[in-house]
């Protein structure tokens, strides 16, 4: 019985082996001619568009949601093609390098940063300023009027 498992133990370890090796042979395979693909098709595409947008645009994830959601699955297309896995290390150094080069300026939350309408940000001057003035008017008042209660 031990001999048994013994024999199923090594066909396990050797099947294991076999899938680590093909699944390493795979990933080393789609290295410079995926990289070069995913450059000349999806980045190359990309790099159009981004210049049809203005560039005070790029940091408005509204503006490059979709521009960007189009350079992601190209980049799955064409690892799925190329018969590579995705997302891989090439893939990650590739967005890093998107990154980089396009949205480097802007904010963590993928937001432009501006300022509020005008209609917004009134009120939040005004009624402080208005409250400080009534209340200020209302200590006077009443410390006139004060003085003849006891």
């Amino acid at each position: 019985m031990g001999s048994q498992t013994g024999a199923a133990l090594q066909k396990q370890t050797l099947l294991w082996f076999i899938v680590a090796v093909s699944q390493c042979v795979s990933v080393l395979s789609c290295g410079p001619h995926y990289e070069y693909a995913i450059e000349e098709f999806c980045l190359a595409k990309f790099k159009l568009d981004m210049q049809e947008l203005d560039q005070i645009h790029w940091c408005s994830w509204e503006d490059t949601v979709e521009l960007y959601g189009e350079l992601t699955n190209c980049t799955f297309l064409v690892a799925d093609k190329m018969g590579c896995y995705w997302p891989n290390r090439l893939v990650d150094e590739f967005f890093i390098r998107v990154h980089k080069q396009y949205f480097h300026d802007c904010s963590m939350s993928g937001r432009l940063l501006r300022d509020p309408p005008n209609r917004i940000l009134g009120p939040f001057i005004v009624v402080p300023i208005l409250v400080t003035l009534l209340m200020t008017a209302l200590v006077v008042w009443r410390s006139k009027r004060s003085e003849g209660i006891v």
